[in-house]
């Protein structure tokens, strides 16, 4: 469904995408009463004017179905006051009778740094706890970690052009594809006109990201550490050392040096599973190449080890002085829009605003009389994991919980849903009626979503846009900010919350960077302290540091020092002890988790578009061939991972993508949307000892075959009714639903389950036609109302083979020829029909069948099926998936 503007003149909107950390800039197009259109803008420095599959769809997720319009207490709608003052009561007899650490917030990188800013301000400073943490933790903590260590800053050294101008770029646990594939097309378009750019990749799994690598390092779970100080050994043995800069902006060496002494390319390749050769090759081209990049993400972060590999690699980065300069550092690329804002606000628990630090009683000082508070947070406060499990315990007799879903998203994940079930007062606000948080909260609060919000995000490369509001807020939606700071007012915090606008309180934290900012805090954006709203409305993106003084700084740090430790030199790390993933004879394989390419967290807001989830529709587990022939499951079989925590049920992906011992598996599906697919009900709460981060990718794990006696496959109408149903995975498609199913037990009346799946009753006007082979145990029914297709249900011993987005396509057909019903029978067009396959280019619909025809018709290039088909021509997230395809089919004949 397109949303309709409101009726005022004609406008276009530059605003800023609410995915990923790249942060493109998109113009939004909303003509009075018509539909609303996006488009990247060409004049963001960010992605100049390119968008991925998601951004570029983004309009077909601003529908209000499942929206949270009013406020609800217990369930009932209620007024904002009496919500409002209710959140301030129990918050304030919480703290009276158990003390400021008795509360705690849980935010979001979902946020806006106004909303960000307020939260902090009212909890550290004014409640006097540091009990707020965000999902943040769960992404880049460890970079912020790492970062600290090294630098004495959480400062992100270089910007996204390095990775255009670099000779080498090492991409460490990044499926940049997929995962950030507006920076893929920046260094794919990069490397397409400069080939001598090498690239190096490092990941577990032979991912998208691979089809553009010159190496790919399949690299064993958690062997980074390992690689990196052969790395540092090697650039030693190569006389590759910026001595110089060392001698005179570091401290840290001699200590690493000799640490590293033993990590021969023997001992990295015993502890890694590479190659030897493999290892030397990439050991040569960094000692060889001063133009290095080292990006790195979540297969670093999301470790218990994730603060060590993040110190290995600036190791490597520092003792060459390959930092701050074009085409050369280190680069943490983070996953959410608005992380790095929230690390600018103190979002986190072990941090102040304004990047100022907790543990210094002078930057405590500070922040409280700048806030005038009463009284700053004077410790670190509990963080993600820590915080849930204090609310399990009882520590925690209240908390708001923001912007996001812990429920899925939180190592050991069932356990967080009995603690949020049994917390006393819960308060969530949220953009959707329902999710598998927000049915826990005793208060839910409505907040405006994306195109009705109004204030600032910052991305990877430390660049400041604005989030422009275009529609007008739904029902009784409010700011994230605005709430907040009622609640702080009905507390006795009325001044210190009295903000008249987004643009006051981006007004106060650019003034607090600059507070008594001598230089030595990083991040400084003083130079917009006294911006007007109308400054504010007209903001252009800008990178920190700003500073009052109108210097530009430039966009990198520390080719020449410059570093925010005491004695302002960096400080080389010497990595601890790596404790590899602890398999065992019960949990074999190590289960590595992370996103797919058309998905976002839990989805809440990509499952609203049948684009996006015409891709991959259900949740999945890739295994290796050889892994899955000796657990006797064949292709498309239905698969349980099951770890001592909880149990994940996804359809098998057999694939040498993957490595022997290993398991991938999705993050995003909730229990809207799968029977049994909260993948982080089975994540450990195995922490990084420095940053708390999750140890995501490397849970060890069992692999069974799902046993069923039906495979099923639906679409309908009507949203299904899934009820009985012992396997379910459910995702949008145009017309309607389509729905994986499967059956313990055989399904003796496939009639009646029809009809309850399609909710119509008997004699309700509706007509089926139906197949039936009894013996293979198949069965074929479509259902019709009148000549309109309402419905189609197949069920099969095996898992179903249908052109599975032929059938749902019919759905948004209309009134039809009888003789269609035939084709439904048989779950594929006729000859004179083709179809189109498994969708591969969301962008414009292009299926994987009819990229092979083109294939075999003499399209034998990525760029001859663009210009033919048009796929892989917008986003470009495609041309991986394109050129599996072309290889597979290029020696075959025309059909």
């Amino acid at each position: 469904m397109l949303v309709k503007a409101p009726d005022t003149t004609a406008r276009r909107t530059r605003t800023t995408c609410p995915y990923c950390g790249v942060g493109c800039g998109i113009i939004a197009d909303h003509p009075p009463g018509g539909p609303v259109s996006i488009e990247g803008d060409p004049e963001h420095p960010a992605n100049h004017g390119r968008l991925c599959s998601k951004g570029a769809a983004l309009a077909e997720t601003l529908g209000l179905e499942g929206r949270l319009l009013h406020p609800e207490i217990g369930g009932q709608r209620v007024g904002w006051d009496r919500a409002l003052d209710l959140i301030a009561e129990r918050f304030a007899a919480a703290i009276e009778c158990h003390g400021p650490d008795s509360v705690a917030f849980y935010v979001s990188g979902q946020l806006l740094t106004e909303d960000y800013y307020v939260a902090n301000k009212l909890m550290k400073g004014f409640i006097g706890s540091a009990n707020i943490d965000t999902n943040s933790r769960l992404c880049m903590a460890s970079s912020v970690s790492g970062h600290r260590r090294a630098f004495g800053s959480d400062t992100v050294p270089g910007c996204y052009e390095d990775l255009e101008q670099a000779d080498l770029v090492v991409l460490a646990g990044s499926n940049l594809a997929w995962c950030h594939p507006v920076l893929y097309q920046r260094l794919q378009q990069a490397k397409s006109s400069r080939p001598d750019l090498k690239i190096v990749l490092i990941d577990p799994r032979r991912t998208p990201t691979a089809a553009l690598a010159d190496l790919h390092l399949a690299i064993a779970p958690d062997g980074d550490v390992a690689l990196f100080c052969g790395l540092l050994r090697a650039l030693v043995e190569r006389e590759a050392m910026d001595i110089a800069y060392i001698d005179s902006f570091t401290n840290g060496f001699i200590d690493v040096h000799q640490h590293v002494a033993e990590h021969t390319i023997a001992r990295v390749a015993r502890e890694t599973d590479l190659d030897e050769r493999d290892i030397a090759t990439f050991y040569d081209w960094f000692a060889a190449t001063e133009k290095t990049v080292t990006l790195y993400s979540q297969g670093v972060n999301q470790s218990s080890s994730g603060t060590d590999k993040v110190n290995a690699i600036i190791n490597c980065h520092l003792a060459t002085g390959r930092i701050g300069k074009p085409g050369a550092g280190p680069f943490s690329i983070t996953g959410q829009p608005n992380a790095m804002g929230g690390r600018e606000v103190g979002g986190l628990a072990s941090m102040l605003a304004a990047h100022m630090d907790l543990d210094n009683p002078a930057q405590r000082e500070l922040v409280r009389r700048f806030w005038n508070a009463p009284a700053v947070a004077n410790k670190p406060g509990l963080k993600a994991v820590e915080l849930f499990d204090a609310v399990g315990d009882g520590r925690i007799k209240a908390i708001w919980i923001m912007a996001t879903n812990p429920v899925d998203s939180l190592p050991r994940a069932d356990a967080v849903a009995a603690a949020i079930a049994d917390c006393p007062f819960v308060v969530v606000s949220d953009v959707v009626a329902e999710n598998d948080t927000i049915r826990h909260a005793d208060v839910k609060l409505p907040s405006m979503a994306w195109g009705e919000k109004d204030g600032t995000v910052t991305n990877s490369e430390r660049r400041i846009s604005r989030q422009r509001a275009f529609l007008r807020p739904p029902g009784e939606t409010r700011a994230d900010w605005w709430q907040v700071a009622q609640v702080a007012q009905r507390m006795g915090f009325k001044e210190a919350f009295d903000y008249a606008d987004a643009a006051a309180i981006f007004r106060e934290h650019a003034a607090l960077s600059s507070y008594n900012n001598d230089g030595s805090r990083a991040f400084d954006i003083g130079a917009v302290r006294n911006i007007s709203r109308a400054g504010y409305d007209t903001l252009q993106p800008f990178q920190w540091p700003r500073p009052a003084s109108g210097d530009r700084p430039g966009s990198r740090f520390f080719s020449a020092g410059g570093f925010h430790t005491a004695d302002g030199r960096a400080r080389l790390v010497v990595p601890g002890q790596v404790v590899p993933p602890a398999v065992t004879t019960q949990y074999p394989f190590v289960m590595n988790t992370g996103r797919v390419r058309d998905h976002w967290h839990t989805m809440t807001r990509t499952a609203r578009s049948e684009r996006l989830s015409s891709h991959i529709a259900e949740p999945f587990v890739e295994i290796h061939p050889a892994d899955a022939a000796g657990l006797q499951i064949g292709d498309a079989d239905l698969v349980e991972v099951a770890t001592p925590h909880g149990e994940f049920v996804g359809r098998a992906v057999i694939t040498d993508r993957q490595k022997r011992g290993c398991l991938f598996v999705p993050i995003h599906w909730t229990d809207q949307f799968a029977s049994k697919a909260r993948v982080d009900a089975l994540v450990p709460a195995l922490l990084d000892p420095v940053s708390g981060q999750p140890a995501s990718k490397s849970a060890p794990a069992s692999a069974r075959r799902f046993e069923s006696e039906h495979f099923g496959f639906a679409v309908s109408s009507r949203c299904p009714d899934l009820s009985g149903c012992d396997y379910w995975a459910v995702a949008k498609c145009y017309g309607g639903w389509r729905t994986e199913l499967a059956f313990r037990r055989i399904v003796e009346a496939p009639e009646l389950l029809a009809r309850r799946l399609f909710r119509v009753g008997a004699g309700a006007g509706i007509d089926c036609s139906a197949y039936a082979d009894s013996q293979k145990g198949d069965h074929r029914l479509a259902l019709f109302e009148g000549d309109r297709f309402i419905g189609a249900l197949y069920l099969c011993h095996r898992p179903v083979r249908i052109s599975r987005a032929w059938v749902a396509e019919r759905l948004g057909d209309g009134p039809g020829r009888s003789s269609r019903r035939v084709g439904m029978i048989a779950g594929r067009p006729g000859v004179e029909q083709p179809g189109r396959g498994a969708i591969i280019c969301a962008c414009h619909g292009i299926g994987a069948t009819e990229i092979a025809d083109c294939v075999r018709s003499g399209g034998h290039s990525v760029r001859a099926v663009g210009e033919i088909l048009k796929a892989g021509t917008e986003c470009g997230s495609c041309r991986p998936e394109i050129s599996e395809i072309i290889d597979e089919h290029r020696s075959l004949p025309a059909e």
